[in-house]
């Protein structure tokens, strides 16, 4: 009886029960079948001055190698946001023949950042993956030597790494540029004492009021930010706690966007000012900034509590692939089925969430589709990324081992953790006894030799999300013992050559599997019995040889579960025996073309596929026209 009147009380106290149960779960597909606006507001403010200080000292033709232009100032201040504002204008992009944007981050990796750079100014991986660091060297020198080239560093944090970085890149063509967002000032009056850095200032009291207001009230109808005069008066008291830092401005923003009555807002200001939250207890800047990013975290319903704290696996400024992200958090039991309706797909739940991270500014937005409103990658702002980490790990929901400043090899024996993140390191790890906590081991590795003692895979028996990468042999026999896996839901593999054993025939809950390789892939026929696989990703690196070897084992994946399919090569036989048609629960697909006579024939087969919902086409002999009434079919 008391909790019935309790329950009756709540919303006479205008409480509403953000993390109860199923019924918060509910109300988040409920809200999946109304339109929600992705477009970014403009954060860009009080910046134009920035601007234009920043595009004169870009646009002057100075005749000598290696010109720095630097943007300088604390964490969270807007640096990166006032660079990609620069590296996005119309001036910039018409004034450079090529660009190319890389983010550093305080473990540099000097062969990753010119591969990042080469890829981007020659849109094109497969011929440089394997280069050595005098390779890419050569390469880039001969890409950019007679261009006027434009390179931004990102969040550089020492001048020793500007020092081994600048001998690669030639003059190159006169007003050829590199752009550095730093905290450290020594760093760009060091890289170029001619050109003074550019240090941004915190913003003023209206400037502040300004940015909050776009994040905590939706635009009416005439496009302006409306807000009640009885929300102003705590509004301003809170801004004025983050002391002109924009990165805690749109938190706090997000944060009271989700707060719809006085009486929450004042809840709300009663944290930040008795302070008993970590971070308020101090006017620092860094101080308020950690407060309110910790008050926004407690602040989450229960449901994103995993979802936020599962980022912190990734390392400092990785591009988060949002499918995959989503995929691992289904794969980790994040994401719950519909309870309403069996159209309503745990993906597209997944993406809700996602979306509601982003609204709350606590997940950055780094690309779009072409339609420029879904989401594709996303990261975070390594403030956020501190907080995640130091909560992950108080509440033991994660374990990552990183880079050290000195090499040396790692024996994990915690029998109680459930999740593993490896960060891409020189290091030997082992992990020795039975793990049968365990949920996930993820891998990151980028060129750099990780060895990882997995072949008694019945350690591992409750583990739920494995990601592996191997580049230190060239053919890798993967283990027969990953037969042991019977819990596994997500698996991914990366290598040159992959040879997968018969025991994968054994993974029963196997719900989505990548595999992305080099050379060679070789997939026995066992397939057909993953009966809950839904996604199969299949991306091949380098030479164009695969495709023979696609067209023998491509009829494994084409099941009437499978929801994903990357890629499937098309051919006369695939055509004649209408292979597609078996994939009758089929929602994104992926097709390779040999010939270009194949386009029409496959376009009327996939007209009666009524589930699918998108379709990448891929052409290796080149563009092809394709009509736009062949397209008009699908879309009926």
């Amino acid at each position: 009886i008391k909790l019935k009147n309790i329950s009756k009380s709540l919303p006479a106290y205008e409480i509403s029960g953000e993390g109860e149960g199923s019924s918060s779960i509910s109300r988040v597909q409920q809200r999946l079948r109304r339109t929600f606006s992705h477009v970014e507001e403009e954060d860009v403010i009080s910046l134009g001055v920035s601007i234009k200080d920043v595009l004169a000292q870009l646009m002057t033709e100075d005749d000598r190698p290696h010109a720095v232009v630097s943007i300088v100032g604390m964490g969270g201040i807007g640096k990166t946001t006032l660079a990609r504002t620069v590296y996005k204008h119309i001036y910039v992009r018409r004034h450079f023949d090529c660009l190319a944007w890389v983010s550093i981050s305080q473990q540099c990796k000097p062969r990753e950042v010119l591969l990042d750079v080469l890829m981007k100014v020659q849109h094109e991986r497969a011929s440089i993956d394997n280069l050595n660091e005098n390779q890419l060297v050569k390469r880039l020198s001969n890409v950019l030597k007679e261009k006027q080239y434009l390179i931004v560093f990102d969040d550089i944090w020492r001048s020793e790494d500007w020092d081994i970085l600048k001998p690669a890149f030639p003059r190159g063509k006169k007003g050829s540029k590199f752009l550095f967002t730093t905290r450290n000032k020594n760093v760009a009056v060091v890289a170029d004492p001619c050109n003074p850095p550019i240090e941004l200032p915190f913003l003023t009291d209206d400037e502040s009021w300004k940015l909050f207001r776009s994040k905590a009230f939706p635009r009416n109808k005439i496009g302006c930010h409306a807000c009640l005069e009885e929300f102003e008066k705590f509004g301003r008291q809170m801004v004025k706690k983050c002391g002109g830092l924009p990165l805690a401005i749109v938190v706090l923003g997000g944060l009271l966007a989700t707060k719809h009555s006085l009486v929450q807002w004042e809840m709300v200001h009663r944290n930040i000012f008795n302070g008993h939250l970590r971070g308020f207890q101090h006017d620092h800047q860094y101080d308020a900034v950690h407060g309110i990013l910790a008050l926004s975290y407690n602040d989450l319903p229960y449901h994103l509590k995993p979802c936020f704290l599962y980022l912190s696996h990734y390392p400092e400024d990785w591009e988060i692939s949002k499918k995959e992200l989503i995929q691992l958090w289904i794969a980790e039991g994040f994401i719950p089925p519909s309870l309403e309706s069996t159209e309503i797909l745990m993906e597209d739940i997944g993406e809700q969430f996602l979306e509601e991270l982003i609204n709350r500014s606590l997940v950055q937005v780094v690309k779009r589709d072409y339609t420029g409103i879904n989401v594709k990658t996303c990261r975070m702002h390594d403030l956020l990324r501190d907080l995640c980490i130091e909560r992950a790990r108080e509440e033991k929901f994660l374990e990552i081992i990183q880079p050290p400043l000195t090499e040396f090899n790692v024996t994990l024996e915690k029998f109680m953790q459930r999740r593993i993140a490896i960060h891409p390191s020189k290091r030997h790890v082992s992990l020795k006894g039975e793990h049968l906590k365990l949920r996930s081991l993820l891998l990151f590795q980028n060129a750099e030799l990780i060895k990882l003692h997995i072949s008694e895979c019945k350690n591992f028996k409750f583990l739920r999300v494995l990601n592996l990468v191997r580049r230190d042999v060239d053919k890798w026999h993967v283990s027969s013992e990953i037969g042991n896996l019977h819990h596994l839901r997500y698996l991914k593999i990366q290598g040159n050559q992959i040879i997968l054993p018969h025991t994968i025939g054994q993974l029963k809950s196997l719900h989505t599997l990548y595999l992305q390789w080099g050379s060679k892939l070789v997939i026995p026929n066992v397939l057909f019995k993953l009966e809950r696989l839904r996604h199969i990703l299949l991306y091949a690196r380098g030479s164009k040889s695969w495709m023979k070897e696609a067209l023998q084992w491509r009829s494994r994946f084409c099941s009437n579960n499978v929801e994903t399919l990357k890629y499937i090569v098309v051919d006369r036989k695939l055509i004649e025996n209408k292979m597609v048609l078996r994939l009758t629960n089929i929602q994104r697909l992926g097709i390779v073309f040999n010939r270009p006579q194949d386009v029409k024939s496959i376009l009327m087969l996939l007209i009666k596929l009524h589930r699918l919902r998108s379709l990448y086409m891929e052409f290796y002999l080149g563009p092809i026209s394709i009509s736009s009434s062949d397209l008009e079919l699908l879309s009926q």
